[in-house]
């Protein structure tokens, strides 16, 4: 457990992603198989289960939002994501990769470009999934699994789209950012220039 700038991140285990709080917002919650570990950790930050009012899942894939179940909270995705937990499919949500169905899982609050949850601005980036987010607050990007540390960005072939990728990518290194925080991986510093070696890489 860490904190950048008054965020919070919980490194994933296994499979999760990566889990970040700021204010009374929980980003990502993993495969819900770590949900003790998750807690604790809350915990060890100096805050309460009660201290959360929202969760907000970059994507739609299971690794970030099984772990939605552990949390009784209102739940914040994408409009063009929630449509496939809304169907309760398991593959565009690939949880069936983890063997387990979408049945319970519900987004009470759709997300689109612009819309702001606290001081970040939401940033829809497709490519890795329809929907897929980062938020942007001027300084960190909390990125899910469009951009990675070190030159990485996320797979396109669970429901993405390689240009849609090459188009974020392209959009987010236009961006000046300090600190990137990824969905799965360490987070770094120097943000911008990952993000731009990313871009690079992608598109040779």
């Amino acid at each position: 457990m860490e904190i950048i700038d008054d965020i919070v991140m919980i490194e994933g285990i296994g499979n999760d992603s990566n889990v970040y709080i700021f204010d009374d917002i929980i980003v990502d919650t993993g495969t819900g198989n770590n949900c003790k570990y998750i807690i604790e950790s809350i915990s060890k930050a100096g805050l309460s289960l009660d201290d959360l009012s929202l969760i907000v899942n970059t994507h739609n894939h299971y690794d970030h939002m099984g772990g939605n179940n552990c949390f009784d909270l209102d739940v914040a995705m994408h409009i063009e994501d929630a449509l496939a937990v809304e169907n309760q499919d398991s593959n565009a949500t690939v949880a069936n990769m983890f063997g387990r169905s979408m049945e319970g899982f519900k987004v009470t609050r759709k997300l689109k470009e612009g819309d702001k949850i606290h001081n970040f601005e939401i940033l829809h980036t497709p490519g890795h999934t329809k929907g897929g987010i980062c938020l942007y607050d001027g300084k960190t990007l909390i990125s899910g699994d469009t951009v990675f540390a070190g030159g990485g960005f996320g797979r396109t072939d669970l429901g993405g789209s390689v240009e849609e990728m090459k188009n974020s990518l392209k959009r987010l290194s236009q961006l000046e950012v300090q600190n990137l925080l990824p969905g799965h991986g360490p987070w770094t510093e120097n943000g911008s220039e990952h993000i731009r070696l990313s871009y690079r890489m992608l598109v040779g």
